[in-house]
C-alpha cells in the first residue's frame, strides 16, 4: 500500500479534521484516507449529467428557443 505525506496544512484544517475524525470514531489518518477515497470515486457532475441524458435518449433533438430580449446593463442604484 502506498503512503503520502501532505505538508503545509493550515492548523485550523488539522483541528477540524481531528474533530471530524473523532466524531466518526476513527484516527485522523483513517479519516483522511476515507475523504480521499470518496473524493476520487465521486462521479464528475458533467459526465454524470451527460450519461443521464444519454440514458433517456440524448439531447440532440431538444429545441433551443431563440432569444427575443435585448441584453441590458445591470442597474445597481
Amino acid at each position: 500500500m502506498a503512503a503520502i505525506i501532505v505538508r503545509g496544512i493550515d492548523d485550523s484544517v488539522k483541528q477540524r479534521l481531528a474533530v471530524q475524525a473523532k466524531a466518526h470514531g476513527r484516527s485522523m489518518e483513517a479519516e483522511v484516507r476515507d475523504i480521499l477515497t470518496k473524493s476520487v470515486h465521486r462521479p464528475h457532475i458533467g459526465l454524470a449529467l451527460m450519461q443521464a441524458a444519454q440514458e433517456v435518449g440524448g439531447i440532440d433533438d431538444l429545441p433551443i428557443p431563440e432569444r427575443a430580449d435585448i441584453a441590458r446593463a445591470a442597474d445597481f442604484e
